[in-house]
């Protein structure tokens, strides 16, 4: 495999799994060319006049889908952990005895690792998604036959869009769907909220199954997915485990030095002028920022202050701020809690998007840009500002980076972090894997204290004077290395092996992660 530097310094291949790669080239360098991707053209001609796609089962629709060995089949993740459509999916591939599938979800769960069967004996040829818990185990020690490649959920819309990525057969959960196909995800037995990251499969894939556990009577209304778009219709015992869908992480943090950094992070937005009438942000579903999101609220009410818009993830904290008049739009790329999904079928200012609206890079603007603040998460950040979701620093990937990467390009990136976790820093001289160059994250916020972007003259000039712990980037990092006696040692991999890629959000490669040497 042959590597070569991209503009930050990375080590990347210039082939993955067959097809030339173009190394990442730095923000805003790289411009597409050409045009879309074309879908097939389809005709009436094909399909039941009376609109009735309805199949006996998936092992039919995928024989008429044409399923053959080599094809890539994609799925979506709404269903989180509680996903049980996917392994029943690749099941049924195992008894077709089809091999060399590319798996292309827009991400996938501890609950897939039903799956590593199947890529131990080459059902699967490699997965194009993320690879969180044990599939990122067993992909970062090598072995899996091809090589995993990572994008954001834009950079997935993207990669469809423009070509990069042809999907054979696209498998779509839908808690609620008609016989023609019409599908939604914010009603029925598994009830998800919205169906977006399904959205480029329906429109790019050659053939589109909706699976359901919840078949109703044309119309399904409102329709995520429209049914003009779909080919065959299946109805199945079950779609995953509602209790699953709400994911751990809607929790509020109890952790007083968490609790600490969520207050530093609602401080710095009326401090840094961000807090103020018709403002927007975005927060992720985690204790941290849920905690944040709370202690905002409080501000905004006392100042009377009301966002135009907060983008979701949506959690019953966000629903309680538009139901509270505290915002107009709640516009939606996942519903993390059930509050989130009641509230997309009963609230007009509950929106669900899409990673085409909301995230893709390759398009004419998207709603990240127009944001006034996000707050993230990181497993580490360096001291040039590079930031790593995939991997932890012994090197396994274990993350996916969801619509991380995209959020960057809001008006002011915050990483809302500890400072370390488990006596090991978070904070150090380099990252192990770049999913975030340094340039667009504008402030890290520590329980130890707040680094600013040296380039962030702005936000420097803003809370010059005010009582927020403001810190060097370099001196919070020293201080975290005498609490912890140091950084752990680099993990050892062998440079030879690349197991997986780090797309950014325009197609280019950003980084590699290397097989880990046990």
């Amino acid at each position: 495999m042959k590597l070569v530097k991209n503009a930050i310094g990375r080590l990347v291949p210039s082939e993955v799994n067959g097809e030339k790669q173009t190394p990442y080239q730095g923000i805003g360098k790289h411009r597409p060319t050409g045009n879309k991707a074309k879908p097939q053209i389809s005709t009436c001609a094909d399909y039941p006049d009376d609109g009735n796609k309805v199949v006996k089962n998936l092992k039919e629709a995928l024989k008429k889908a044409g399923l053959k060995d080599g094809m890539t089949i994609s799925t979506h993740h709404h269903l989180r952990d509680g996903d049980v459509l996917t392994n029943q999916l690749f099941d049924t591939i195992k008894s077709m005895g089809i091999k060399n599938i590319r798996w292309f979800p827009s991400a996938s769960f501890p609950c897939h690792k039903h799956l590593i069967k199947y890529l131990e004996d080459g059902t699967i040829h490699h997965i194009e998604g993320s690879m969180n818990g044990p599939l990122g185990r067993f992909t970062t020690e090598g072995n899996m036959n091809g090589v995993g490649v990572l994008r954001s959920h834009g950079g997935r819309y993207q990669s469809v869009q423009d070509g990069e990525v042809h999907i054979d057969i696209a498998v779509i959960a839908a808690p609620t769907a008609d016989p023609f196909g019409n599908s939604t995800g914010d009603r029925g037995p598994a009830a998800c909220g919205l169906l977006g990251f399904a959205l480029a499969d329906s429109e790019y894939a050659d053939k589109v199954i909706v699976a359901t556990d919840n078949l109703v009577p044309f119309p399904c209304y409102p329709w995520q997915i429209q049914g003009n778009n779909v080919d065959y219709v299946v109805e199945v015992e079950t779609l995953g485990d509602p209790s699953k869908i709400v994911s751990g992480t809607t929790q509020v943090t109890k952790s007083p030095d968490r609790l600490l950094i969520a207050e530093y992070v609602a401080d710095f937005f009326e401090k840094a002028g961000i807090l103020k009438d018709g403002f927007s942000f975005q927060a992720g579903a985690g204790g941290t920022n849920l905690a944040f999101a709370l202690i905002l609220k409080e501000k905004m009410i006392a100042q009377n202050i009301k966002a135009r818009f907060i983008r979701g993830g949506s959690t019953k904290y966000l629903v309680e701020m538009l139901e509270e008049g505290l915002t107009d739009y709640i516009l939606d790329g996942q519903t993390f809690d059930l509050e989130g999904v009641r509230s997309m079928r009963e609230n007009p200012g509950h929106v669900n998007t899409s990673p085409f609206t909301s995230y893709n890079y390759h398009g004419k603007g998207n709603f990240a840009s127009i944001i006034d603040a996000v707050v993230l998460g990181a497993t580490e950040v360096d001291i040039n500002f590079n930031a790593n979701v995939v991997t932890h620093s012994d090197g396994y990937l274990l993350h996916g980076i969801g619509g991380w990467q995209n959020c960057l390009f809001s008006k002011c990136t915050i990483l809302a972090i500890p400072s370390f976790r488990d006596r090991i820093p978070v904070i150090v001289d380099e990252v192990t894997t770049v999913t975030g160059p340094g340039e667009l994250i504008d402030v890290i916020i520590t329980e130890r204290g707040i680094a600013i972007n040296p380039n962030r003259k702005d936000l420097l000039k803003a809370v010059k004077g005010t009582d927020l712990p403001i810190k060097t980037i370099k001196e919070i990092y020293e201080e975290v290395n005498q609490i912890c006696g140091g950084a752990p040692a680099k993990p050892k991999v062998n440079k030879d092996k690349v197991v997986a890629v780090i797309k950014w959000v325009d197609g280019t490669i950003l980084d590699s992660v290397f097989e880990i040497k046990k």
